[in-house]
């Protein structure tokens, strides 16, 4: 079997945070080589052009946005279930209409729960990023997430 990179932790988050902000533009890759990090938007210039066998996927993998790891509003439906009991339907009426996520965090910063929402976000954003990283066969470098707290 051929041995691939690892690509560092902190170079994936940074990739998802880049396809989850705009995920209709923007666009990451995954070198399963080298472990390298590659951008795209459709949007910006950016000073790196793609490779280009960029469309060959057993070298490179798209990284997916937060949509595609079911970290959008399942998952702060799920907090809000989990840490605002008394609140999860008002949470949930937010969510089935614009402008939920400032609705969402007013919420929880009333309720000084906005530190364990940021937290518990993080949390599942590295699992599920891990999670499918290994469905992927990427190793991720040892030394870079969030698992030392």
């Amino acid at each position: 079997m051929t041995h691939h990179a690892p690509v560092k932790y902190d170079d994936l988050l940074a990739a998802y945070e880049w396809v989850s902000s705009s995920p209709d533009d923007s666009e990451a890759f995954v070198s399963r080589v080298t472990g390298d990090v590659h951008w795209s938007s459709s949007t910006m210039a950016l000073d790196e052009e793609l490779p280009e066998d960029i469309e060959d996927e057993s070298i490179y993998v798209a990284v997916p946005n937060k949509h595609d790891l079911n970290l959008g509003k399942n998952l702060a439906l799920t907090f809000a279930e989990e840490q605002l009991g008394d609140s999860y339907q008002a949470v949930a009426n937010f969510f089935r209409q614009r402008g939920a996520y400032g609705r969402f965090k007013d919420l929880l910063e009333r309720k000084g729960s906005l530190e364990a929402w940021y937290d518990y976000e993080a949390k599942a954003t590295e699992l599920a990023l891990r999670e499918w990283a290994a469905e992927e066969g990427l190793l991720i470098a040892e030394g870079s997430g969030l698992n030392a707290g």
